[in-house]
């Protein structure tokens, strides 16, 4: 029987990055698991502007000196190298406003590519350091998820699904979402934060354990 599991979550937070690699082991340990994974989108900073904003000068923003910001990534970083995450600070030169990167992950959602699209996305974020507003980029991350980069770079340069997207941002807002990672199991159960493999690990089995009882009832 399959579960819907519904994921809320943007690229460039650094605890979507870190759940999703805690429910990617989780996934891999499970491989009969009955998720069907959907990603909704759920901009952490939807006020940035187009061009997005200076990664230092936004850190510094949020947290103050050097000091400061050191001490933010400190628990992030320590989770990132005990999933043996490669992260590279050094290359992140922008936070992107990341409307566009949501649009291709909806159209991702129509080819069945989404959890690659995700990952790619996060990859070239976190690993690379790219642009993921830049249309090239985004285009290339689709390509490489088995996507037309062509057809995606036509509509980017559109404005199709972007109400589409915004609109369901919205809902997820009046759904009483209010942070990124947030999960919803069997359209039921909420999780929200970055949960650790263990707990999925934990409530794939019960899901397993449950379907078997009701195959024998």
């Amino acid at each position: 029987m399959t579960t819907t599991l519904d994921i809320f979550a943007d690229p460039t937070c650094p605890w979507c990055l870190i759940g999703k690699a805690e429910l990617d082991h989780a996934l891999e340990t499970r491989p009969d698991h009955p998720f069907q994974l959907n990603w909704h989108p759920f901009r952490l900073n939807p006020n940035l502007p187009p061009m997005g904003a200076d990664h230092l000068d936004y850190m510094k923003a949020r947290f103050g000196d050097e000091a400061g910001i050191i001490a933010a990534n400190k628990p992030f970083l320590e989770a990132a190298e005990r999933l043996g995450l490669s992260i590279n600070m050094a290359a992140i030169q922008r936070v992107p406003q990341t409307l566009d990167a949501f649009r291709l992950l909806h159209w991702a959602g129509i080819e069945l590519a989404q959890t690659r699209v995700m990952s790619g996305l996060m990859r070239a974020y976190w690993r690379e350091g790219r642009n993921i507003a830049d249309h090239q980029v985004l285009a290339q991350i689709g390509q490489q998820a088995g996507m037309d980069p062509e057809m995606i770079l036509r509509l980017l340069a559109s404005d199709a699904d972007r109400d589409e997207v915004l609109a369901r941002e919205a809902h997820a807002r009046e759904r009483g979402i209010r942070s990124v990672p947030t999960f919803i199991i069997g359209n039921s159960h909420v999780l929200t934060g970055a949960q650790p493999a263990a707990l999925w690990q934990q409530i794939i089995d019960e899901l397993d354990g449950a379907g078997t009882a009701d195959a024998q009832s």
